[in-house]
């Protein structure tokens, strides 16, 4: 077991409620110059989940599960910005109201420029659910800190998950960490620049098929953990030389260009204190026994 600040950490009670599909009202156009209408973001989407493949479907930028918000007309403002801030990847959120009042489900993370947080529940539990509902989500984890390995950041991670992420320390010293994919720093695009990574996600870009094949992006699932290499989150997201990143997807491959599956960023380090180690289990679903396992 890594050696944490757990104890320590604030659990604080957030509310909210899962919010209205949206459009844009018009054509899209993808990175082709093809126009298109299909679903996007937001919604109860009922039949992806988490564990599914983050490609293939016939929409863009889609949350699976339920995309969840304090205030869909105030999306960057208070309470909103507080429920993206403060809520962590493995987080347990409960409905307290409505048909499908006390079940529960597991936060998958946060979408940007949507300002979501995604949850994940059973689709039987998505069946009985209203836009209405309220749901209520057990925050706990920001400020949780490696005890042996200050040089590593951690962020929006609920401290359960870290215990099941089969992370290792190498004889080197090393913290090895389980992931699907390694994606390499010129595949990374929409969200490069933000300057803290608490809430929101940036997106590996898709538009280039030869990258997509070399590097496997296309078999990601929602719900893995990815390695983004050079890439520094500690105060911001940004290039740096020997950094990597680990993140959690949260949604869809995306036909707009600079976009792709959506990555919610839980650990970071500026030098080479992270060795991702590939293995194909590496899923939110398979760790925690939920949505679709391999």
């Amino acid at each position: 077991m890594l050696a944490t600040n757990e104890s320590r950490l604030v659990e604080i009670l957030l509310q909210c409620q899962p919010g209205q599909p949206r459009t844009r009202g018009t054509w899209e156009v993808d990175h082709q110059g093809t126009p298109f209408i299909l679903p996007s973001i937001g919604g109860i989407t009922l039949n992806l989940q988490v564990g599914d493949p983050a490609f293939g479907w016939e929409g863009d930028h889609i949350e699976p599960g339920v995309s969840c918000t304090a205030d869909t007309h105030k999306p960057y403002e208070h309470p909103n910005v507080t429920v993206q801030m403060l809520s962590c990847v493995g987080n347990t959120a409960t409905i307290v109201s409505g048909e499908a009042k006390g079940e529960t489900g597991v936060v998958l993370g946060h979408h940007g420029g949507s300002e979501h947080i995604i949850v994940d529940f059973p689709r039987e539990v998505k069946e009985k659910m209203a836009y209405g509902d309220t749901i209520m989500v057990k925050s706990r984890g920001q400020g949780l800190k490696l005890s042996d390995f200050p040089q590593i950041s951690l962020f929006n991670l609920d401290p359960s998950l870290l215990a099941k992420m089969k992370i290792t320390v190498a004889d080197d010293g090393v913290l090895e960490v389980p992931v699907t994919t390694l994606v390499p720093a010129y595949c990374m695009g929409s969200g490069i620049g933000s300057a803290h990574v608490a809430k929101g996600d940036y997106d590996i870009v898709t538009s280039d098929p030869e990258a997509v094949r070399e590097f496997g992006i296309d078999r990601i699932r929602f719900g893995d953990f990815v390695a983004l290499l050079d890439q520094d989150n500690r105060y911001g997201r940004a290039y740096r030389k020997g950094a990597v990143t680990i993140g959690v997807v949260v949604h869809s491959d995306c036909r707009e260009a600079g976009h792709g599956p959506g990555v919610t960023t839980i650990m970071t380090c500026a030098t080479a204190g992270i060795r991702p180690v590939i293995d194909s289990k590496a899923n939110i679903a398979d760790l925690l026994g939920i949505g679709t396992r391999l």
